[in-house]
């Protein structure tokens, strides 16, 4: 992803709290990873494509689709989504 901002961190830094690593990952920052100063790895946000099962699932309400592969696919799907969702 061309202008994504990048962040050099060293390995003590990113061990010290990964929470807040991964939250900076997830607004799309990139996170290079060092190791006295020689970078080791990159964390990026995974590209997807697509559109999100989500909002597939809020447009077939709002358009009141009636289509299930069976009777309980509907009900699977968004047991799912939410088990994932934080």
């Amino acid at each position: 992803m061309k202008g994504m901002a990048t962040v050099h961190m060293s390995e003590a830094e990113v061990a010290r709290d990964l929470h807040a690593v991964l939250a900076k990952v997830q607004q799309g920052i990139e996170i290079v990873i060092e190791q006295d100063h020689r970078p080791v790895a990159v964390l990026r946000a995974q590209s997807r494509s697509g559109r999100p099962i989500t909002e597939i699932l809020r447009e077939a309400k709002q358009r009141n689709s009636a289509v299930t592969l069976d009777e309980d696919f509907g009900k699977d799907l968004e047991e799912i989504v939410a088990m994932h969702q934080h």
